[in-house]
């Protein structure tokens, strides 16, 4: 395929295109107050000024764009910015997080009016995009609107590359539109090089600059106080097929653990009520945090339904499996209960933290389990050993701790481009010269590529 024929057959199918918008608004995958900011119209008025543009697909990927958030208003006071999202979820979520000069708003579907639509209003100086998330007409469009284009905490799975393999004309000339690709490893430089980027640098994973999540302490005190010294464990952001290994973990682990409180975060709170029912069908009592029904000393399973609270539930645990990893699809963040002193249990499937997930086994900083058997023998043996739980506690906030530099590295990439929202006049840097002085300019980046 190449983008022309991308270009076209979005146009063409524009109706299918609208009508899949309208049934994922009909089963509350989109925001129903909001839908329009899906088709390219306006969330808000433009503001004065500089602008700066930051997108990242979902929760996991906005949340690691917060600090860059800090770092573009610490060196440019006067500039606004714009962060796009995809999902409910992370829409909700982010808009709560962002500081003053900063608003959401989501980004349009990849037709060619919406895209237009939407940078036609907001006219951005320079954009950020967080990780993998590459629409050909959204990109190709800002970069025919002279807009420079960086790539931020790039990851390319070995999956997404067999992908765009067999569309080298289509992924080509998206890589080429990003002025500098900071990715996360090594293997992930190689495989962007492969597909047509230049400019590509490996700079480490972003989400371990990410600051603590955030935590309601009186429902934290509440939590406490109605759980006690209950035995106690955590399944964050499950995937669909964990659930059930983590209740049948459960029931295996309940005849020596007198008393033990599981409490299960589904990534999609959505499926609440499929999991309640597997719950119960297992003869085991459930609590449900969304209808407010409280812990008591008869509930097995806690089923956190809720957005926004995994903060609240790492400070309450001591042991975390980490979702999305015993099913194939890539893990979610280690680094948020590490970040907050808990041990860390992952499945085998954690590519999308690969290069995190080799610094944790390098310092015995996780535990890996293959299984079902495994997660059970593994949480019930930490249960009863304090001080395996404790050094792996420590391991893991250490690990996390020492990457927090990331940061800093990123910055130092990213800020001779950044600077052009306040002199759009200077010199660009020398892509070539790998140096870090000089700004690009939307008219110079424009230019380049013509």
């Amino acid at each position: 395929m190449t983008l022309a024929l991308y270009r076209a057959l979005t146009t063409i199918l524009a109706p299918l295109i609208n009508l899949y918008l309208l049934t994922r608004r009909i089963v509350g995958k989109e925001d129903r107050e909001r839908i329009r900011e899906r088709l390219g119209h306006l969330g808000a008025a433009r503001p004065p000024g500089s602008l700066a543009w930051i997108h990242a697909a979902s929760v996991g990927e906005a949340i690691s764009a917060l600090p860059l958030v800090d770092g573009i208003l610490e060196i440019n006071p006067g500039v606004d910015i714009l962060f796009t999202t995809g999902t409910v979820t992370s829409g909700r979520l982010i808009a709560e997080r962002l500081p003053r000069r900063a608003r959401h708003q989501y980004v349009p579907i990849d037709r060619l009016k919406c895209v237009r639509n939407f940078l036609r209003h907001w006219r951005p100086d320079v954009s950020l995009w967080m990780e993998s998330e590459l629409w050909p007409n959204l990109i190709t469009e800002t970069q025919e609107s002279g807009v420079p284009m960086l790539l931020v905490n790039g990851r390319m799975s070995r999956n997404s590359l067999d992908r765009w393999r067999r569309f080298p004309r289509l992924i080509e000339p998206i890589l080429q539109g990003f002025s500098l690709c900071l990715v996360q490893s090594d293997t992930d430089a190689a495989r962007y090089r492969e597909l047509g980027a230049k400019n590509v640098r490996s700079v480490g994973n972003l989400k371990a600059a990410s600051p603590p999540l955030p935590c309601n302490e009186e429902a934290l005190s509440t939590l406490r106080d109605s759980i006690s010294d209950r035995p106690m464990w955590l399944a964050a952001s499950t995937h669909v097929g964990e659930e059930a290994a983590v209740i049948t973990a459960h029931k295996s682990l309940n005849a020596d653990n007198e008393g033990l409180l599981t409490i299960i975060v589904p990534r999609h709170p959505h499926r609440a009520e499929e999991i309640r029912r597997d719950i119960v069908s297992r003869q085991l009592s459930v609590a449900i945090r969304s209808r407010g029904e409280p812990v008591s000393a008869e509930t097995d399973i806690y089923l956190a339904d809720t957005l926004g609270e995994l903060g609240l539930f790492y400070r309450l645990a001591d042991i975390v499996f980490v979702g999305g990893s015993l099913v194939c699809h890539g893990g979610q963040n280690p680094l948020e209960p590490a970040r907050l002193g808990c041990a860390v249990l992952h499945g085998p499937h954690m590519h999308n933290f690969a290069s995190v997930i080799v610094e944790f086994a390098r310092r015995s900083a996780t535990v890996r389990v293959a299984d079902v058997e495994n997660l059970a023998a593994t949480v019930g043996a930490l249960l009863n050993d304090q001080e395996s739980c404790r050094r792996l506690q420590e391991a893991a906030s250490d690990t996390a701790a020492a990457q927090a530099g990331v940061l800093d590295a990123y910055m130092a990439e990213l800020t001779p481009y950044l600077k052009c929202l306040m002199d759009k006049g200077s010199p660009g840097p020398d892509p070539s010269a790998g140096g870090d002085t000089g700004v690009v300019t939307k008219g110079e980046v424009h230019r380049a590529r013509a």
